[in-house]
């Protein structure tokens, strides 16, 4: 029984971090824009397929043929990794100029149609692209379990919890500790104050944008050969990251990166128990936050300004 809690504990972090990838990307554009990419779902997909087509092409392949072990290295799968956290970054700028900019300080709630249809337009472009059939990726580094107190984790699991760890704690560092982070913390303060002070709000929303995106692509590249590379596997990993902000907090990215592993363990160790109950448990939680405390664990009161 140990082992097994151990084991759903191994797996609920790294799922976790998953989530908690994607959170600190909602979390980035609300606090600049006061929006949301409601097609995040997607932007994880695309990640996911561009690594993929990026290893196929290092292979000497086609894009919608099938990956096999061997053409998958660790220094292929870095190259995949920077590959697609430019494209998707390009990806985010597109989002922004398009289906957020147009609408925003606007009345109305215009931008989440926007960002939904823009979504779908991916989802679709990758439909045509490569079908509905999931396409595997293996890991870099094998698919050899390794034991840690009796419980089996997959190597991968181990690079998808270290990877979003040092990639959540190194946003957590530019954010509070460099001239970046403090122009991106003032734009969320006060757009108008940041002006006078002369950042480029443009700029630090642009750049909100592409790391919001880029971390979404970061999100399916870690997934994809513990999941498979599928079409249809953005809106539940999206709905749950969704789910992990307002858990720890929207308007905090560390109560984002909280509630993204606290809900991974959950979701592990309720289906541990019972299956069925996984989804029912984590809506039910968050049905009770948002009564109890609608901010979130580490979120502050959103204000509204008469």
């Amino acid at each position: 029984m140990f082992e097994s809690i151990l084991q759903a504990v191994f797996s609920g972090l790294a799922l976790g971090s998953i989530y908690a990838l994607v959170a600190v990307g909602f979390n980035i554009t609300f606090n600049t824009t006061k929006t949301l990419n409601f097609g995040q779902g997607e932007f994880l997909v695309a990640g996911a397929f561009v690594a993929v087509s990026v290893l196929l092409l290092l292979a000497g392949k086609n894009i919608t043929d099938s990956l096999l072990p061997a053409d998958v290295s660790l220094l292929r799968y870095v190259l995949s990794l920077i590959a697609t956290m430019a494209v998707l970054g390009v990806l985010g700028v597109v989002l922004y100029y398009t289906a957020v900019r147009p609408f925003v300080g606007r009345g109305g709630m215009a931008w989440v149609m926007s960002t939904i249809g823009f979504g779908i337009i991916i989802q679709n472009t990758a439909l045509a692209i490569w079908g509905p059939s999931p396409m595997v990726m293996p890991s870099p580094l094998g698919s050899d379990v390794i034991r840690i107190g009796g419980a089996g984790v997959l190597p991968q699991e181990v690079l998808v919890l270290v990877a979003s760890v040092v990639v959540l704690l190194g946003l957590d560092y530019v954010m509070r500790r460099t001239r970046i982070g403090k122009a991106v913390r003032a734009v969320a303060q006060s757009g108008s104050a940041a002006t006078l002070m002369g950042i480029n709000v443009t700029a630090i929303v642009v750049l909100a944008f592409v790391i919001s995106s880029s971390l979404a692509g970061l999100a399916g590249l870690l997934i994809a050969p513990i999941t498979t590379a599928s079409v249809f596997m953005g809106m539940t990993l999206a709905l749950k990251a969704f789910s992990s902000a307002i858990l720890g907090g929207l308007t905090s990215p560390r109560g984002c990166m909280l509630g993204g592993f606290l809900l991974g363990l959950i979701e592990a160790l309720v289906g541990l128990w019972q299956a069925e109950l996984r989804e029912i448990s984590i809506f039910l939680l968050i049905i009770v936050v948002l009564v109890v405390r609608p901010q979130g664990l580490l979120g502050q009161k959103i204000v509204e300004k008469v």
